[in-house]
């Protein structure tokens, strides 16, 4: 079985249009946006703008794989802000619709391992209005993972019990990163949720607490945390994600879906994305 191939836009560093012409050059079938940043906000991709960029990707003979709904902060944890994020967030969904794309992915905050504490039920609550909102529009919400174990989040899923409509957006690399995950056990304890992968590397350098590094990004106060000294993200094949083992695990999961090329570090990342595309090619091959 072979994986569409993807890219984020916003990891060339070229604006929308380079960067949806740089990934059809790569030879990808898709591209995941931002719909919470720049030219394409829910807020702007919308009438002409909203054509306009639609005629765009499919004159590239791409499609939209997925669209990011991340609004940083501190995802879903604080309730008093929780309201206005659940509608924006829908919104978010009403425009992967429109560019008939039926998977949404975000970051929601750190899930306890503790069931009883008080920001797993503030979670959970988002969780499942956001997750019964994409299940009427035949749509996913889908949880990126990182911040918690494997376990935690699959727990956390089947606690609120909705697999038409919450999902799992995975990302290997966070989870070697920051939890130094065995990445073939953690797609079989999530495989029934993963809608859409992230094809990304990492290395964890020495043992990070989840809540003081998510804690210090979303407050951005990163100067407090010298996060170069616990983990670094590499190209593909780099770092401490076994490439081939992922892959099989995926297919044992029955997941057909994207492997999504995100790139955040770097001096030259059209560099690094075209070697990433031929690595999955490569591996789709064999």
């Amino acid at each position: 079985m072979s994986f569409k191939i993807g890219v984020m836009i916003e990891s060339f560093r070229l604006g929308v249009p380079d960067g949806l012409a740089a990934a059809a050059r790569l030879g990808v079938q898709g591209v995941q946006l931002h719909a919470t940043r720049g030219e394409t906000h829910f807020s702007k991709l919308r009438g002409g703008a909203l054509a306009d960029f639609r005629r765009q990707v499919t004159g590239l003979g791409l499609e939209v794989a997925a669209v990011c709904g991340d609004f940083g902060g501190h995802g879903f944890q604080v309730v008093e802000e929780n309201s206005q994020r659940i509608e924006d967030s829908k919104r978010v969904m009403d425009l992967a619709g429109e560019l008939d794309c039926s998977v949404v992915t975000t970051h929601i905050g750190i899930v306890p391992h503790d069931a009883g504490h008080p920001r797993y039920a503030v979670l959970a609550r988002a969780c499942e209005e956001l997750g019964r909102y994409a299940e009427s529009a035949g749509a996913a919400f889908a949880i990126e993972t990182g911040p918690e174990p494997a376990a935690v989040l699959r727990r956390f899923l089947d606690d609120i019990g909705l697999a038409g409509g919450l999902a799992v957006n995975f990302d290997p690399a966070n989870l070697v990163m920051v939890c130094r995950e065995n990445i073939p056990e953690a797609v079989r304890l999530l495989g029934p949720y993963i809608r859409h992968t992230h094809a990304k590397d990492g290395l964890n350098l020495k043992p990070v607490d989840a809540d003081r590094l998510y804690g210090a990004f979303e407050d951005s106060h990163l100067e407090t945390l010298q996060w170069a000294d616990y983990f670094r993200e590499v190209p593909l094949g780099k770092g401490g994600v076994n490439f081939p083992e992922y892959l099989a695990a995926l297919r044992a999961a029955d997941y057909s879906g994207y492997l999504t090329i995100e790139r955040e570090v770097g001096n030259d990342p059209y560099r690094d994305i075209a070697q990433a595309v031929e690595f999955l090619k490569a591996l789709n091959a064999q």
